[in-house]
């Protein structure tokens, strides 16, 4: 398998000991008319806003990672939207798409964005495409077995974080989620093989989670628009505050991470704008 590292900068990853800064943003939901409204949010409007906070919060990513439902409509408009939105701030990013995206029309309009393997660091990035023509459950298929277990085994002594889109876990027990991803036992079945594995990330649930499985950290992250949450046994809107997760990856495999949000103030005025 061909690896493909990102270029030497001046970040974090490019000091001595320094850990390797991640942003993870997820399920921006643009669409072709940068106007439109979803759930009562400008989906544009929003995912600047998260970048504002990213900036504002002194975070300059070695690498942004955007995982899945990037376009609510599959749109090429869309795409090349977020591309240019993306490239203003002059990260590093890579990108997988989610049950509501047009996979093709993602990849042609982010290119090498979409690469599935990254070094970075002492670090290695997996992506998985969790995606299922027509269906908004997850499938993880032998193709991205393969990939999985040839990237991992091709990894040396860096660490392994794996990202997809759809959640391998139930948010809550109280409520049974059939839009997660459907061979999950045979997932966790491969990663448990992989004890340079450290972390599982993705997005989809419009939420925050964190979690350890064994030798995993088990991650997923906030929309950078409208929030989902489990209540009373209900999937439900939450009036919760878009933001992202950020990670710093350590050179022995270690980790420290957090979710920021946009101060709920600002998101009330902004929705009753």
């Amino acid at each position: 398998m061909r690896e493909s590292p990102l270029p030497a900068s001046t970040s974090s990853a490019g000091r001595a000991g320094a850990p390797i800064l991640l942003v993870q943003l997820t399920d921006t939901h643009l669409m072709a008319d940068p106007d439109s409204v979803m759930c009562q949010v400008n989906t544009d409007a929003s995912l600047r806003a998260v970048l504002d906070l990213v900036r504002a919060n002194g975070h300059r990513p070695d690498l942004l990672l955007a995982t899945g439902d990037l376009s609510q409509d599959g749109s090429p408009r869309a795409y090349q939207r977020l591309r240019e939105l993306l490239e203003q701030t002059d990260w590093p990013v890579r990108c997988l798409p989610g049950n509501h995206d047009d996979p093709r029309a993602l990849r042609q309009a982010l290119g090498l964005w979409t690469q599935p393997v990254t070094d970075i660091g002492a670090w290695r990035i997996i992506l998985l495409d969790s995606t299922v023509s027509g269906a908004d459950a997850g499938h993880i298929d032998e193709a991205q077995f393969d990939l999985l277990e040839r990237a991992a085994a091709l990894a040396g002594e860096r660490h392994v974080l794996v990202a997809l889109h759809h959640n391998p876990v139930q948010m809550d027990s109280k409520w049974q989620d059939d839009m997660m991803v459907d061979n999950a036992s045979a997932l966790f079945q491969q990663l448990a093989t992989l004890p340079r594995a450290r972390v599982l990330l993705w997005g989809h649930v419009h939420q925050a989670f964190d979690r350890r499985r064994h030798h995993l950290r088990m991650l997923a992250t906030p929309s950078t628009c409208f929030q989902f949450a489990i209540r009373n046994g209900r999937h439900v809107l939450d009036d919760a505050a878009p933001g992202y997760r950020w990670l710093k990856l350590y050179r022995d495999g270690s980790l420290a991470t957090g979710v920021r949000r946009i101060d709920a103030a600002v998101w009330q005025q902004a929705q009753a704008a």
